[in-house]
């Protein structure tokens, strides 16, 4: 869809050049319906492909052109019949489907106000009465010609002028002005200058004289096709309510003009009385809406500072208290305690997962999201109880009280949770971790938010959906966090970073088929940090793709010269752990690929794990990009393979070719016999389904032998050896053997 109005554009105007040529009517007739198809098939189709809303007003633009394309491809033919009425039965219905078009994107961008319709009734009288006396008029003394043709012909500039009120209209309020919006501009100045046209020579007694007429109008139906094929026609119909003046520049540059026009009239052609009472009367009507428009002006001017004043104390998303707002609050209600007395009860919420499903569903479906647990929230708590959000994810709710108050807060805050969200026909279950904090009346409000947020943040570290008291030894804990999180931003930069590989081994024979690639950070002056605490800390922090991408270009360059030197034989593949952010980047297939090609790595060679998470919460963009490695060529493998939600279904949907199985089920083996079943029914399903299994975490020879014993063919743990710098792992595993004969013996 990209590329597709460049071509669009390359197409309407070879066919209106081609017409102008005008080398015959049948010629002609295929130019003018070709480009007017087009453009049929790009309004119904292009919005709708890109998302662009409301899909109803887009439905009405498509059926504009389709009449009017009927009224263009008619009206030769008619006019030389003497019935050119016909054609406009087709334009004139034609003006009124534009005018609902953009009257539902000026609703769909909040951008009707009162004197913005004052404007456009200004213009529109002004430029009614030039055109009735200047064009119409004439027109009507035109021999051998109904009045109503007459009439029409000089009214369609009229038409064309409120269809362009319109547009500027959606201009007033624009942040910016995207391609579509200007290819829309250019759209209806072709229509009124082709009316124009029309109208001219009707005014001199013709209907119709030349193929040139029609050149506005396919260029119109050029632009037309090109707004709806153009990637920003998704902006036109999204809100966009910046403060405009009312009496801005752009405002009074039709309104000048408008009032100039009545008094214009007078100097050059009001000789008549008549002329000169439809001037008079048109020109008080103007001055009495310009009044009206002074008075909305004002009343406009008032709401937006309403607005203004709303929206600094409220969460433009969700409507309710802002951080700001809710700060005043809670300073509020420390002011009435009384000290000994009850204390100030804070509930901090923060979504759990809420990345995953902005990465998987959108940014459009999290705010929606957010919008309905604030709606909940409102719900499940009393009138009294302020219901604040923060920002992003995060809810506050505050109460006097003693602890059974919290507590209140605290069941509300569950029960919001315990049904699941429907957003965009997806059913979303989260949960929510929380932070609880008090003070008395010498607290401070800010102080005691900060609490929450400490304790919401602790309450996160130990799992999806606790709550947690705020304690002061918190505190260290926190510090402690934003240190290591600085800390592992500057290790990215460093070189603090490398990576390690550990062994894939083939049971049977004791020698590695492959190697995982794992991530390891030696701090200067806290030495090694363990991948659990610092993983779950990048992903929290934003980091996890930057990591992820180190790693693995890191690992592919180190394969690639293990294969020259010949440390590997053409087999050896490595497995690389890839984040649920970076598969929703819809060019990372493409990045792999470019990857591969430089190195020269054969894609077979390379594995890329994944864990459940991507496949029970994978959107299609997520999907897709699965499936775009797998046609690469790389293996796909589920990491930590039972400690999740997916099951046979999801196996089944996406092109993984291999699962691991997590070591908690392996450490039981040989003692624990529901360990032993669970496996054996993990290694039957994948059997079933073709599937390699790689168990993870073997430790012991009872445990390799229990697993042996299933079927299992590789495995990967401290029996083989743990994960090792590159230079070691190459000396230890290179054709000796030694390592291999040892951890076949008994």
């Amino acid at each position: 869809m990209t590329g597709l109005w460049r071509l669009f554009a390359l197409g309407g105007v070879t066919a209106t050049a081609v017409y102008v040529l005008d080398l015959s009517p049948v010629v002609n007739s295929a130019c003018a319906l070709a480009l007017g198809a087009g453009t049929i098939v790009a309004c119904f189709a292009g919005p709708r492909r890109l998302g662009a809303e409301p899909r109803r007003a887009w439905r009405l633009i498509g059926e504009a052109s389709l009449v009017f394309l009927i009224g263009v491809l008619l009206r030769p033919i008619v006019t030389d019949a003497g019935l050119p009425l016909i054609a406009d039965l087709f334009t004139v219905p034609g003006y009124v489907l534009l005018c609902a078009f953009f009257y539902s994107l000026l609703r769909a961008r909040q951008s009707l106000e009162w004197h913005t319709v004052l404007d456009g009734l200004i213009v529109c009288l002004s430029s009614g009465l030039a055109s009735t006396l200047l064009l119409a008029v004439p027109a009507m003394d035109t021999p051998g010609r109904s009045d109503v043709v007459s009439v029409l012909a000089g009214l369609y500039p009229l038409f064309d002028v409120v269809v362009l009120m319109l547009v500027l209209a959606l201009t007033f309020t624009a942040r910016i002005f995207p391609f579509s919006l200007i290819t829309m501009l250019g759209t209806m100045a072709m229509l009124l200058t082709g009316d124009l046209a029309y109208a001219i020579i009707g005014a001199s007694g013709h209907l119709y004289t030349s193929p040139m007429l029609d050149v506005p109008f396919l260029l119109a139906y050029t632009l037309l096709g090109v707004t709806a094929l153009h990637p920003s026609a998704v902006m036109l119909g999204r809100p966009s309510r910046p403060p405009v003046p009312a009496w801005s520049g752009r405002r009074m540059a039709l309104l000048i003009p408008a009032l100039a026009i009545p008094f214009a009239l007078v100097v050059s052609i009001g000789d008549t009385e008549s002329h000169r009472w439809i001037i008079a009367v048109t020109g008080a009507v103007i001055v009495s809406l310009l009044l009206l428009r002074a008075i909305a002006a004002v009343k406009a001017q008032a709401s937006a500072q309403h607005f203004a004043e709303h929206q600094a104390t409220h969460d433009s998303l969700t409507g309710l208290p802002n951080r700001r707002m809710i700060a005043d609050e809670v300073a509020r209600l420390l002011g009435l305690l009384r000290p000994g007395g009850d204390q100030v009860w804070v509930v901090l919420l923060d979504l759990d997962g809420f990345k995953y499903v902005n990465d998987s569903w959108g940014h459009d479906t999290g705010d929606r999201l957010v919008i309905e647990v604030g709606e909940r929230l409102r719900e499940l708590v009393s009138p009294d109880v302020p219901v604040a959000a923060l920002g992003g994810d995060e809810f506050l709710l505050a109460c006097i009280g003693d602890k059974s108050c919290a507590d209140q807060l605290l069941a509300a805050a569950h029960a919001c949770f315990e049904r699941p969200f429907v957003v965009r026909d997806v059913e979303l279950k989260i949960s929510a971790s929380m932070g609880i904090a008090s003070a008395g009346a010498d607290g401070d409000a800010e102080e005691l938010m900060r609490d929450a947020d400490t304790a919401m943040y602790q309450a996160k570290s130990e799992g999806p959906g606790h709550a947690t008291v705020f304690d002061r030894s918190m505190h260290d804990r926190v510090r402690e966090r934003i240190e290591l999180e600085v800390a592992l931003r500057r290790a990215l930069g460093d070189g603090e970073l490398w990576v390690a590989y550990q062994p894939l081994v083939r049971m049977e024979t004791g020698l590695p088929i492959g190697a995982e690639a794992l991530v390891r950070w030696v701090h200067p002056e806290r030495g090694p940090i363990s991948p659990a605490v610092f993983i779950p800390l990048a992903e929290d922090a934003g980091l996890i793709g930057a990591i992820g991408n180190f790693v693995r270009q890191e690992a592919l360059r180190q394969l690639a010269a293990w294969r020259a030197d010949g440390t590997v034989d053409d087999d050896f593949y490595l497995s690389i752990n890839v984040s649920a952010r970076q598969l929703t980047d819809p060019d990372f297939p493409l990045v792999v690929s470019a990857e591969l090609l430089s190195l020269g790595v054969p894609a077979r060679c390379v594995a890329l794990e994944m864990t459940e998470t991507v496949m029970v919460d994978g959107s299609g963009a997520t999907s897709r990009v699965v499936f775009e490695l797998r046609e690469l060529g790389v293996k796909l493998l589920i990491d930590d393979f039972g400690t999740g939600f997916s099951g046979l279904g999801y196996l089944r949907r996406f092109p993984v070719t291999g699962v691991k199985i997590d070591r908690s089920f392996v450490v039981g083996l040989g003692n624990d016999e529901e360990a032993g079943e669970i496996v054996r029914a993990i290694v039957a399903m994948s059997q079933a389904l073709r599937l390699s299994v790689i168990a993870e975490g073997v430790e012991t020879r009872v445990q390799r032998d229990a697993l042996a014993a299933i079927g299992v063919t590789t495995g990967q743990g401290w029996l083989w050896g743990p994960a090792v710098p590159p230079a070691e792992f190459a000396a230890h595993w290179r054709a000796s053997g030694t390592a291999a004969t040892l951890a076949k013996t008994d």
